[in-house]
């Protein structure tokens, strides 16, 4: 079970600082709403954000951009 945490402003999450932080589209953007999706590599890197009108399809299809 996961409790409620902070996803932007100075009580933000480590991890959602540095997924905002290091996507390539940086643009400095709060977390708008809660189906934002980060696309992150194997090695840890953040390869893209994708905000939450893009569907699961529409990421899949890019996916082979990423490999």
């Amino acid at each position: 079970m996961f409790a409620k945490i902070d996803v932007n402003g100075p009580s933000a999450s480590p991890i959602y600082t540095f997924l905002k932080d290091n996507a390539p589209e940086n643009t400095g953007a709060d977390i708008s709403w809660n189906f934002t999706k980060f696309l992150v590599g194997r090695a840890g890197a953040v390869l893209a954000r994708f905000e939450p009108r893009v569907t699961p399809e529409e990421i899949a299809a890019k996916l082979p951009d990423f490999l």
